[in-house]
């Protein structure tokens, strides 16, 4: 799930999932809950954790779900009571529905064949027509999530399947759109990845006990090491036996569309995401912007935080000093967590100040990674001003977005998008810069080495077909 910005008028975060499975009995609750600490950029409006011991009763699953970060809904206590060997957690942004505690993850499940504990990221275009058939069956939901969906699915497929993978893989098979799911079963930790891969998920080994992640930089904060990606359309299962993997669902590399933006802004700096380095990524998106869009000044800033390894990038292609013009307060909650508009406007000075020193008379370049509505790019140029910048330069680290994203990316409808029927002239009198410079479309491939991405939000044409009609906010993530 995902969608609107750290500071601003970005999109805002998806969600973020871990699982661990400890082989030597040990618990892993703890684990997971600084798995999740790392991943808290990717969602920060409830979290949760679930597990289980594998040598004890089937169906015995301990749980804590809260609304708000990680910090504030576990307890050193919490964690404590929470006894297992098998767990997965999750950190939510919802791109859709109603944010309560009701859509808090993960789901746990109990039907016939046991337990599931199910994290999902990602968001599904047929989530409707799934629902209702699960509906005329009887079945009746507790939550607006679409990961209720796939939980029951896979409840429905284990009651006719051998093994609990090949209920999770008849199940996927049903999905379209964007997934990541981490999956535990009494005894199985399962990860599975939509096969355009629009969604992160990676393999991690620590001692004698494996883990799933969003990202890798959650695997660096446990002190585990990096095994592999998991590929898009892959299934991977966990047991004591060792890692199994199906890749009966996988599609040539060139059909695949990993989320562009995983890249730009949603991944944390220090992560790599399909080998690919997203420091590297931004700092190149930065060369190429200075490339492409040069303009004489004296200073380049970037946009706390993910405007910054792009501003060192432009600095670096220019030739211009990198500098720092922003002091963040990192005790507030990234702006998007305020549900109104009027909130997230007027959080931007309470998140954000000006360093008159650094800015007072120059003309200044500043970089961020993209603009929405605008609606907080104009309030910061005019920070800029008010503190003596003589000019103000804006350069935007990704092509205008111009149509919506139906695969976790809260990209709203093109009415709502500054870019749409509007041109770049048009846009920077709006924002009030003294020039406005995008990243150029063909230059995305380049930031991730020629990998196959999903480039929907800034050209209309997706990796596969998306709803006839704007489902979004119907169901969540």
């Amino acid at each position: 799930m995902k969608a609107i910005n750290d500071n601003l008028d970005h999109i805002k975060e998806e969600c973020g999932v871990f699982g661990m499975y400890d082989f030597d009995g040990n618990d892993v609750a703890s684990s997971i809950y600084y798995g999740l600490f790392a991943l808290q950029h990717r969602g920060q409006e409830s979290c949760g954790i679930a597990v289980s011991d594998t040598q004890g009763l089937k169906g015995n699953v301990a749980s804590k779900k809260g609304m708000g970060l990680c910090n504030e809904v576990f307890t050193p206590d919490d964690l404590e009571s929470l006894k297992g060997d098998i767990g997965v957690g999750h950190v939510r942004y919802s791109t859709a529905g109603e944010s309560c505690i009701e859509n808090a993850q993960p789901l746990v499940l109990n039907y016939i064949k046991g337990t599931l504990g199910l994290a999902h990221n990602g968001n599904l275009i047929n989530a409707n027509e799934l629902r209702h058939e699960l509906e005329y069956d009887g079945a009746i939901f507790q939550t607006t999530i679409d990961t209720e969906v796939i939980a029951y699915h896979i409840a429905r497929q284990r009651v006719k399947t051998a093994t609990v993978e090949d209920a999770v893989k008849n199940a996927v098979k049903k999905l379209k759109g964007a997934f990541s799911l981490v999956v535990m079963s009494p005894r199985k930790l399962m990860g599975v990845r939509d096969p355009f891969g629009f969604k992160p998920l990676c393999i991690g080994k620590r001692d004698n006990a494996y883990i799933l992640a969003s990202e890798t930089c959650a695997l660096d904060t446990i002190g585990a090491e990096f095994v592999r990606d998991v590929e898009p359309g892959e299934l991977v299962m966990i047991t004591p036996e060792g890692i199994a993997s199906d890749k009966s669902m996988c599609i040539p590399e060139e059909k695949r569309g990993r989320c562009i933006f995983e890249y730009i802004y949603f991944a944390r700096t220090d992560s790599y995401i399909d080998n690919i380095s997203v420091y590297k990524s931004r700092i190149l998106a930065g060369k190429y912007l200075a490339e492409d869009s040069p303009v004489d000044a004296d200073l380049v800033v970037g946009v706390p935080e993910s405007g910054n390894a792009a501003a060192m990038g432009y600095a670096m292609g220019s030739g211009i000093p990198y500098g720092t013009a922003f002091v963040k307060n990192t005790y507030v909650g990234r702006t998007f967590i305020k549900p109104k508009q009027k909130n997230r406007e007027s959080s931007v000075q309470i998140k954000l100040n000006v360093l008159r020193e650094a800015v007072e008379g120059k003309r200044i370049i500043m970089i961020d990674d993209s603009i929405v509505r605008g609606t907080t790019s104009d309030r910061i140029v005019k920070m800029l001003r008010d503190a003596g910048a003589k000019e103000v330069h804006v350069r935007i680290s990704s092509p205008p977005f111009l149509w919506p994203c139906y695969f976790g990316t809260d990209v709203p409808a093109r009415e709502q998008l500054i870019a749409y029927n509007r041109t770049i002239e048009e846009i920077r009198e709006i924002i009030g810069a003294d020039s406005l410079g995008y990243l150029r479309l063909e230059r995305l491939e380049q930031l991730v080495d020629g990998l196959s991405i999903c480039k929907g939000c800034f050209t209309g044409n997706y990796p596969l077909e998306p709803p006839k009609e704007d489902i979004r906010g119907n169901y969540d993530k």
